[in-house]
C-alpha cells in the first residue's frame, strides 16, 4: 500500500513535467509570490524537441538535456531572494520571482519575454499595446539572464519595449554593450572585448601565433570569434582555421561539423592550440569525438565552458592535452552551499526544476559518477514518465556542490543583490508594498547608479552597463587521478597582467611555452621575417638581416638602420658597432719612419749650420752668400722638416690650416734665396753685357725676397680667411672613419703649390745657364739637380694624392715634402760641407783665385766668337781661328782678320792679359 501511494505522486509528476504547457502557469519553472517579482530566464535544457509530425504547429514543445550546472544558476537566484528576504535590506519590501526555461532557444525564451510584458494582475496575461508605457506596471519589475547572448540579444530587445532592467550573469557578447540597441540590458561579467584580449594576451606570452578557432554558430559565437580576431591581429596571431558548428543539437548535421572539425585538428599538425568558443553541450561532443581519435592538443576554453565539472569529468579527458581557460571572478558562496546541503528539505510544489532534478537523480541512481551526470543530461522530459514511474527517490548530496561553477554562481547572486539595492534606492519615499509604487524604467534609472559590495569592493555598472572584473586563469591538471580545475592566475582586465600568487603557478603558467604552435620558426636576432606566398602574416621565412642593418629582438618585421656615419654592422648582426677611428697616430710604425727621417733632416740642418758656422770665413762659405742667407735657407729646411709634425696623430683645427700655410710659406722662403743665388752666380760669371744689364736689374736680393716671400703670404692668406682648411670625417670606408683634413679649396691649394713650382722653374732656368761654372765652385749645377728632384717629386704627388684615400693620405703629402726638401737641402749644401770637410786645399783663397783665373781667362779668349751667330758646326772652328791670330803676323794694331769659307771677312779685335787680369778681379770681387 505504502509503494502504491509514493508511485502515485511520481507519476503525477512525470505527467506534469511530460505535459508542461497546459496553461500559462504551467510554463513557469519556477516561482514564489512577493511584494516586487523579478523575473528569471536561464537554460535549464540544453534544446528543445521538435515535432516529427506534420503539418508544424505554433506549440511550445518540450525540452530535453538537463543542465545541472544552470540548474545551480536558478538555485543561486532563489537563494539570494531568500536571504534578501530574510535581511533588513529591503525594509519589510518582500521579492517574488518567476523563472522560466529557455531551453536555449530563442523562441521559448520570446514567449517567457512575452509574459514578462503582460499587465500585472492580468487574468490572461495580456499584452497591452500602447504608445507610451512610462505608466505601465508590467507583470516584473526586472530580469535575471538569460544564459546565452543570442537569448539575451533577443530578449532584451523585447524589453526595451517597455525599459524592463534585465541583468545577465552569463551573456559576455560584445555587441550587448551597445546601449543603443540594448539600453535596458546590464550584465555583471566584462564583455568578450575583455575576455578575447586576454585570449590573445595568453597566447602571445606563450608565444603561439597560429592557432585554430571554434565556434557555435549563432550570434555568441560569432561576434565572440569577430572580436577575436580583432584583438588576434593586434598581436600578429593568425588562425590557422576556423570551424562553426550549429547551434542546436538537434540539427541534422551537427554530427557531421562534428567530424569535420575534428578531421581539420587532426590535418593541421602545425596548430597546437585550439580556442573554443563554444556551449557546454557542443563542447562535451566535441571533445569525445577528439578522445577517439587521439586529439592531443592545448584547448583555449572560453567563459562559457572553462569551469565545466561535467566536461572535466569525462573519461580519459587528460589524453585530450592540456585546457586552460578564463572564468569569472568568484566571491564567497559558502551560504549558498549550505543552502544546497539542506535542498532536499526544500518543498518542490513550486519548483519543478527541483522536482525534475530529484526524478533524474532517482532514474540514474545505480550509475557511477560521471555516468550519473550523463544520464541525467540525456533524459528528455518525454522519457521520465516511461523510464521512471517506478523509481524511488534518490538523493545525492555531494553531486550538486561538486558542479558548482563559482563563477557564475556568484555573478547571479550579485545580479540579485544589484536588482535589490536599487528597489532601495527608489523606495526610500514610498511604500513599495504597492507594486504600482514605480515602474520598471524608473527602477533602470536607479540601477544605472548602484553600487554593490563584492569580496569588500564597490562594484558599478560602468556606462555600457557592465561591470568590468577580473578574470580567473584557471588550469585543468590532474591531481591523484582526478582532473582538478585550479586557479592558475588572476587576469586584471583594466590593465591587461596577469598576476600569479605564487612561484609554482607561474611556473605552470611558463610551462605553456614548451608547446610550439606556430606557423614558421621564429626568427632569431640578426634576423626579419620575410613574407611568403601564404595569406597569413604568421607564415613566413627568416633571412638574415643585410650589412649596415640589425635586429635584436625575435620575429621583427624589419631590420634598424645602422647610423651610416659613426656605426655599422655585419650581415645576421643583432647590433651596430662604432666604426674605428683611423688617421695617422703617433704609434703607427709609418709614421713612425717619416718622423724619423724629419728628425734626421732638423739633425743635417744642424750639423750644416754647425759646419758653415766653423767655416765662416771661408771661400766655400763666402760663395755661397755668406752665413746670412745660408741660416736663412737653412731656417727655411728647418720649418719645412717641422710642417711635417702637423699632417699626424689626430687632426685638428689648427694642425689643418697650420700645416700646408707653414710649409707654402718656409718652401717658398726657400726657393727665394736659392733664386738670388742662381742669379748672383749667373751675374757674377756672365760675360754677355745685355744679360749682365738685365742680372743687375734683377739682383735686389732683399726686396726680391720679401716679394717672392709675401707673395705667397697674401695667399695663404686669403685661403684661410676665405676657404679654410677643416677637419673632416670621411665615411668612404664602410666600417671606419677617417679623421683628415679637408683642404678647403683644392683651388687655393693648387695656387700655392703652383706658385712653388713657378719660382722653382725660374730658379731653375737660371741655375741650367750657370751649369758650367768652376766644377769646385760649381753650385749652379747642384741648384738644377735639387729642382729637378723637385719637379720630379711634386709630378709624382698630384696623381699618387688624387688617387689615395684613407688614414695614409697625408703620409703622401709627408713623402713628397721630404724628397723635395732632401733633395734641395742635400743638393745645395753637401757638396759645400764634403769640400770644407775632405776637400781643405781647394777651399782656400789661392786656389780659388786660380780657379777663378783659369775660367775667366778661358772665358775671355773666346769673347769674340761668341759675339757671332754660329751653328752647330763653328765651334770646330774656334780653336783655328784663336791659333791663326796668334801664330800669324796678320794682326795690326790688335785687330785679327779671319774668314770663314762663305762668309765676308771677320775683323775682331784681341783681349790683351792686363784686360783679361782686370775682368778676374772684377768677378772675384762680385762673387
Amino acid at each position: 500500500m505504502a509503494l502504491v501511494l509514493f508511485l502515485i505522486p511520481c507519476f503525477v509528476v512525470g505527467t506534469d513535467i511530460a505535459f508542461s504547457c497546459q496553461n500559462a502557469d504551467d510554463f513557469v519553472g519556477a516561482s514564489s509570490p512577493g511584494d516586487i517579482i523579478i523575473g528569471g530566464l536561464f537554460a535549464v535544457h540544453s534544446e528543445m524537441l521538435h515535432p516529427e509530425e506534420e503539418p508544424i504547429r505554433p506549440v511550445i514543445q518540450n525540452c530535453a538535456g538537463f543542465e545541472i550546472q544552470v540548474f545551480l544558476q536558478t538555485l543561486a537566484m532563489i537563494h539570494a531572494i531568500e536571504t534578501i528576504n530574510n535581511s533588513t535590506l529591503l525594509s519589510g519590501v518582500t521579492l517574488g520571482y518567476e523563472i522560466y526555461d529557455t531551453c536555449a532557444e530563442v523562441t521559448k525564451a520570446m514567449a517567457s519575454a512575452l509574459r514578462f510584458l503582460s499587465k500585472f494582475n492580468s487574468s490572461e496575461d495580456a499584452v497591452e499595446f500602447k504608445c507610451n508605457y512610462s505608466d505601465y506596471i508590467p507583470r516584473v519589475k526586472a530580469v535575471i539572464g538569460a544564459s546565452y547572448s543570442e537569448v539575451s540579444m533577443a530578449v532584451s530587445r523585447l524589453l526595451a519595449l517597455q525599459l524592463i532592467p534585465q541583468v545577465s550573469p552569463a551573456s559576455s557578447a560584445e555587441i550587448l554593450s551597445d546601449k543603443i540597441r540594448f539600453p535596458s540590458f546590464f550584465r555583471t561579467i566584462p564583455s568578450d572585448f575583455h575576455q578575447t584580449r586576454a585570449m590573445t594576451h595568453l597566447i602571445y606570452e606563450s608565444g603561439w601565433n597560429w592557432i585554430g578557432v571554434i565556434a557555435t554558430d549563432d550570434d555568441n559565437g560569432r561576434f565572440a570569434l569577430e572580436s577575436f580576431g580583432v584583438q588576434a591581429m593586434v598581436n600578429n596571431v593568425c588562425i590557422a582555421f576556423k570551424e562553426m558548428l550549429p547551434a542546436y543539437l538537434s540539427d541534422s548535421t551537427f554530427h557531421t561539423k562534428v567530424d569535420q572539425a575534428i578531421e581539420k585538428i587532426v590535418k593541421e599538425t602545425g596548430v597546437n592550440v585550439i580556442v573554443v568558443f563554444m556551449r557546454q553541450f557542443h563542447v562535451l561532443k566535441l571533445f569525445k569525438k577528439a578522445i577517439e581519435r587521439n586529439v592531443n592538443k592545448i584547448w583555449i576554453a572560453s567563459d562559457n565552458w572553462s569551469a565545466a565539472v561535467k566536461i572535466s569529468t569525462i573519461p580519459n579527458i587528460r589524453q585530450l592535452g592540456t585546457v586552460v581557460g578564463f572564468g569569472f571572478k568568484s566571491g564567497d558562496i559558502s551560504s549558498f552551499q549550505e543552502f544546497l546541503r539542506k535542498l532536499h528539505e526544500k518543498p518542490t510544489e513550486n519548483n519543478k526544476f527541483l522536482r525534475e532534478y530529484i526524478i533524474l537523480s532517482s532514474v540514474c541512481a545505480h550509475l557511477e559518477y560521471h555516468d550519473f551526470q550523463t544520464c541525467i543530461a540525456n533524459q528528455s522530459q518525454d522519457d521520465l514518465l516511461e523510464n521512471d514511474g517506478s523509481k524511488p527517490q534518490f538523493w545525492r548530496d555531494d553531486f550538486l556542490n561538486a558542479n558548482v561553477e563559482p563563477g557564475f554562481i556568484h555573478r547571479t547572486m550579485l545580479a540579485v543583490y544589484a536588482i535589490a539595492h536599487a528597489i532601495k534606492r527608489r523606495c526610500k519615499d514610498r511604500d513599495c508594498k504597492d507594486p504600482s509604487a514605480f515602474t520598471p524604467w524608473e527602477l533602470l534609472e536607479e540601477l544605472k547608479n548602484v553600487t554593490v559590495i563584492d569580496n569588500d569592493k564597490e562594484v558599478k555598472f560602468d556606462s555600457n552597463g557592465d561591470m568590468s572584473t577580473s578574470y580567473d586563469v584557471l588550469l585543468w591538471k590532474e591531481i591523484d587521478g582526478r582532473m582538478e580545475i585550479a586557479t592558475m592566475a588572476e587576469y586584471d582586465a583594466e590593465k591587461g597582467d596577469f598576476i600569479f600568487e605564487d612561484e609554482e603557478k607561474k611556473k605552470d603558467f611558463l610551462d605553456l611555452k614548451k608547446v610550439q604552435s606556430t606557423c614558421s620558426q621564429h626568427c632569431r636576432p640578426g634576423q626579419v621575417k620575410k613574407v611568403t606566398e601564404s595569406p597569413h602574416t604568421c607564415c613566413y621565412e627568416c633571412v638574415y638581416c643585410p650589412e649596415n642593418h640589425y635586429s635584436n629582438q625575435t620575429d621583427m618585421d624589419y631590420c634598424h638602420r645602422c647610423n651610416n656615419k659613426t656605426y655599422w654592422a655585419p650581415i645576421n648582426s643583432t647590433t651596430c658597432y662604432r666604426k674605428t677611428i683611423y688617421f695617422l697616430a703617433w704609434t703607427d710604425w709609418f709614421a713612425i719612419f717619416l718622423l724619423f727621417l724629419s728628425a734626421f733632416g732638423v739633425v743635417l740642418v744642424l750639423s750644416i749650420c754647425v759646419i758653415f758656422t766653423k767655416n765662416l770665413d771661408t771661400p766655400v762659405v763666402k760663395a755661397s752668400g755668406g752665413l746670412t742667407v745660408c741660416y736663412i735657407i737653412l731656417f727655411s729646411h728647418f720649418l719645412i722638416f717641422l710642417s711635417t709634425v702637423f699632417f699626424i696623430d689626430v687632426p685638428t683645427e689648427f694642425k689643418c690650416k697650420t700645416r700646408q700655410a707653414l710649409f707654402g710659406i718656409s718652401f717658398t722662403l726657400c726657393i727665394s734665396c736659392i733664386l738670388i743665388k742662381s742669379l748672383k752666380i749667373l751675374l757674377a760669371f756672365s760675360f754677355d753685357p745685355k744679360l749682365q744689364n738685365f742680372l743687375k736689374c734683377m739682383y735686389k736680393p732683399i726686396p726680391t725676397v720679401v716679394t717672392c716671400t709675401g707673395i705667397q703670404v697674401i695667399i695663404c692668406t686669403f685661403w684661410l680667411i676665405f676657404r679654410t682648411p677643416f677637419v673632416n670625417q670621411n665615411f668612404s670606408i664602410p666600417r671606419a672613419i677617417i679623421l683628415e683634413c679637408n683642404e678647403g679649396s683644392i683651388v687655393a691649394f693648387g695656387i700655392m703649390l703652383g706658385y712653388i713650382a713657378a719660382l722653382a722653374f725660374i730658379c731653375f732656368i737660371f741655375a741650367f745657364k750657370g751649369r758650367k761654372l768652376p766644377e769646385n765652385y760649381n753650385e749652379a749645377k747642384f741648384i738644377t739637380f735639387g729642382m729637378l728632384i723637385y719637379f720630379i717629386a711634386w709630378i709624382v704627388f698630384i696623381p699618387v694624392y688624387a688617387t689615395t684615400f684613407g688614414k695614409y693620405l697625408p703620409a703622401v703629402e709627408i713623402i713628397v715634402v721630404l724628397i723635395s726638401n732632401y733633395g734641395i737641402l742635400c743638393c745645395t749644401f753637401l757638396p759645400k760641407c764634403y769640400i770644407i770637410i775632405y776637400k781643405q786645399e781647394t777651399n782656400t783663397k789661392s786656389a780659388f783665385l786660380k780657379m777663378v783665373y783659369t775660367y775667366s781667362s778661358k772665358s775671355a779668349s773666346s769673347v769674340a766668337v761668341s759675339q757671332v751667330s754660329l751653328d752647330s758646326k763653328s765651334s770646330s772652328l774656334q780653336a783655328t781661328i784663336t791659333d791663326s791670330c796668334k801664330t800669324e803676323n796678320d794682326s795690326v794694331n790688335g785687330n785679327c782678320y779671319f774668314q770663314v769659307p762663305g762668309q765676308p771677312l771677320i775683323k775682331g779685335k784681341a783681349l790683351s792679359k792686363s784686360a783679361a787680369g782686370t775682368m778676374v778681379r772684377k768677378r772675384v770681387s762680385s762673387i
